[in-house]
This record gives structure tokens, sequence and C-alpha cells, in this order.
């Protein structure tokens, strides 16, 4: 399965964050706690030198907490500040304003030597498609302020936020890049539901991760379904699909349900807490 995915908008929003990135004082990076680095935009690097920044490890209650760990330390260790976060619950957020003062400490100091007093800080908020940028926003704000949705593609412009005196935030679309080099990496971005399913092979992707789960977390698919794990992955989605009574006329089994099942059900965090990428 060869997964590209860059609808035109992205071109537009990517012009539009480079235009606005000299207004910016500081870059909050929303990455998939699940696949931290498969979910950075390698452009953001790019965009954002000589910006703070921080990066908020985001659905950090769907994926394996010692692997969210490992990863904190890994971006710590290359100058990030990092943040863990359930933007849906709100887990982590009480932090996040002690940690934007001290990501923006230098620039504070420089208004204060100016003469400039209670400038907010002005922050971009950038991430790929369904990471929850919106979600994060509202819970941050307190208030429904941006569009929310669990596809990609929700937010399309751009919009200033501001929060309180200290801070405005300037949400922005989901940007992916034009070419996965890797698609391993765009295996990990389809499962995880940050590319659009209707361009995807739902049943071939149901296998890739069922593949990943035997290898990576045995047990899980037969706690969650009550199957045998030790057959072939298409044998495991057809006994999946019979358990789950995903059946067509004739009594044939429907694997496109079944791979439903699967990957909304890893979506969901109901398989267990599950990462699919390690530093």
């Amino acid at each position: 399965m060869n997964i590209q995915w860059y609808p035109g908008h992205m071109t537009k929003a990517r012009r539009m964050m480079e235009e606005d990135i000299k207004l910016i004082d500081l870059v909050i990076e929303l990455v998939d706690a699940r696949l931290p680095l498969s979910s950075r935009n390698p452009d953001i690097d790019n965009l954002a030198k000589n910006k703070a920044r921080l990066i908020l490890l985001n659905k950090a209650d769907l994926s394996d907490e010692r692997i969210n760990n490992q990863w904190t330390d890994y971006f710590k260790e290359k100058g990030f500040f990092v943040v863990k976060l359930d933007s849906r619950s709100g887990a982590g957020m009480k932090t996040i304003n002690g940690v934007i003062q001290e990501a923006c400490k230098e620039k504070i100091e420089r208004d204060r030597k100016r003469g400039i007093i209670n400038r907010p800080v002005r922050a971009m908020v950038v991430g790929i498609p369904n990471v929850g940028k919106s979600t994060f926003i509202n819970s941050y704000a307190k208030k429904a302020c941006a569009k929310t949705g669990n596809k990609p593609g929700v937010t399309k412009g751009k919009q200033w936020i501001k929060l309180n005196k200290n801070l405005e935030l300037l949400d922005t679309p989901g940007i992916l890049w034009p070419k996965f080099e890797d698609q391993q990496i765009g295996l990990r971005l389809a499962m995880a539901g940050s590319i659009n399913d209707e361009i995807l092979n739902i049943a071939e992707l149901a296998i890739h991760l069922i593949k990943f789960l035997k290898a990576e977390y045995p047990g899980t698919i037969n706690e969650r379904y009550g199957v045998d794990e030790d057959t072939k992955e298409l044998d495991i989605l057809e006994n999946i699909g019979i358990k789950r009574g995903c059946l067509k006329k004739g009594s044939i089994i429907d694997i496109d349900k079944a791979a439903d099942i699967v990957i909304d059900e890893f979506r969901a965090g109901k398989l267990g807490k599950i990462s699919l990428e390690r530093p």
C-alpha cells in the first residue's frame, strides 16, 4: 500500500505559516504520543528556526506510559520543552502556563529591559491533521474557540485566539509534507487517523496493525477478541469478523467491516495503551 495525501489547502496553509512566523515568539507543536516522530512534520523545524519550541505529546492517555517517558527524554535532549498531555480530559494542561513562561524567559526579559511590560507571548500552534490541535486550544482556553472533529482536515484557515493578557495563540491548519519517503511513516499515520480514510485500504491497514501488535504487544488481540494469535494475520482478521458477527449474505465474512472494528478500536484506545514507535 503506497500512502500519500497532500490536498491543495495544505500548500496554502504552509505559505500562510511562513508569512506569520515572523510575528511569533513560540512554536507549540502537537505530536501524537503513539508516534511522536512519524507525526512530526519535518518542515516545522525549518519554519521555526530561532524560535522557542514546546512539544506537546498529545493523546498520551492512549500510548504506552513507559515509552512516553522515553520520548520526553529524547526531545528534551534535543533542546525542546516537553509536556505530556491528554487534551480531551485536560490532563497535563495545568503545567503548560509555567512551561511557556520558562520557554519564553529570554524574550520576556528582553522586553522588560526595553521597557515593554505585559506584551503577550504570541504562540503558533502547529501539527499534522487530527493530532488534536483544536481540542487542545479549546481545553486550554476553557471555551470553544476552534472547530474540532475526529477526522483530519477540519481546520482550514488560521485564527488568532487571545487566551489571556499574557498569551495569544495562532491556530493553524494541520499540514503534512508532500511525500513520505518512508512508507512505514505513512502506515503509522494512517493507523492513527491522520490520513483521510477514504484513500486507504482499511483491510490491508488492519493486517499491518495486527502484525505489529503480535510482535510488540503479544496477547493484546487474544485478550480483546478471544482469537488465536498464532496464525496468519488475514486468518486473525477473519476470526475477529466471525467473533464480531461481520457476516454478509451466505455467511461470507465481511473483511472490511472486521478491519474497521480493529482500526477504530485501536484509535479509541480499546486495545490498551499502545505506542507505534519508540526512540
